[in-house]
């Protein structure tokens, strides 16, 4: 009889878990006791590494969304949405973890940084590059159907599947923008909010660039939508 326990995934580690999750080289992205100049990084490099593989995700399923909405699979792609912002949810997780960084000993953490900075993420990038080709994927979408965006929420159970895909496309902007309120409050706890961060940039600065809007149209509709009903109510 065959032995169960026993691997049989090529590469290395004692089990097929660890042969095809690499744990071996997973856990030996993050400094060794030796190397730290600061027991705290362990922490930081943890929480942010974690945070580009959620990102990646992210952005594979946002991009595999885009397909399907351009092949008319609109439930297809709100499925895949919904995995996206559920994928940021943990991002942001991840990042009240910060809170577990006393301030003092942030700054030997700093120390091994370099120039080191948020914006330099690979991730936070990614969502930035990817978002305004969902929105565009999502306008071809409502051009080849005949609708706008107040006629599709005005009548939004005829169009349900539109609907939906719009209130993930929501769900996927509202979630980064809390996510990078949630950093900025998060770096201000640990440095505060009157200093310069690791790039030259005041941490004030980094508070104008957090409300960033990648589908506007979606949240003007709701203004459009509030002064209608004051004039003219919608149906019961």
């Amino acid at each position: 009889m065959a032995d169960l326990n026993a691997p049989i995934l090529p590469g290395r580690g004692g089990s097929d878990y660890e042969r095809y999750l690499r744990t071996d080289e997973l856990l030996a992205l993050q400094k060794g006791p030796d190397a730290l100049q600061h027991r705290d990084e362990l922490i930081f490099q943890s929480i942010h590494q974690t945070a580009e593989i959620w990102l990646k995700l992210a952005c594979f399923e946002i991009e595999a969304a885009i397909d399907h909405i351009d092949r008319d699979e609109v439930w297809a792609a709100v499925r895949l949405l919904r995995r996206a912002v559920d994928a940021i949810e943990q991002v942001a997780s991840g990042t009240r973890l910060l809170e577990h960084i006393a301030p003092w000993d942030y700054h030997g953490v700093r120390r091994a940084l370099g120039h080191g900075s948020g914006f330099d993420s690979p991730g936070f990038r990614s969502t930035h590059d990817i978002s305004p080709r969902l929105g565009a994927a999502f306008d071809r979408l409502l051009a080849r159907r005949g609708l706008d965006v107040g006629a599709l929420y005005r009548d939004s159970h005829t169009h349900e599947d539109a609907f939906q895909l719009a209130e993930r496309l929501m769900d996927w902007d509202t979630r980064l923008v809390l996510w990078r309120g949630l950093h900025l409050k998060m770096v201000e706890r640990v440095i505060g909010g009157d200093v310069i961060g690791t790039q030259g940039t005041p941490v004030e600065v980094l508070g104008r660039r957090l409300d960033v809007r990648y589908f506007p149209t979606l949240w003007q509709v709701r203004n459009a939508l509030t002064d209608e009903a004051q004039t003219s109510p919608p149906p019961r």
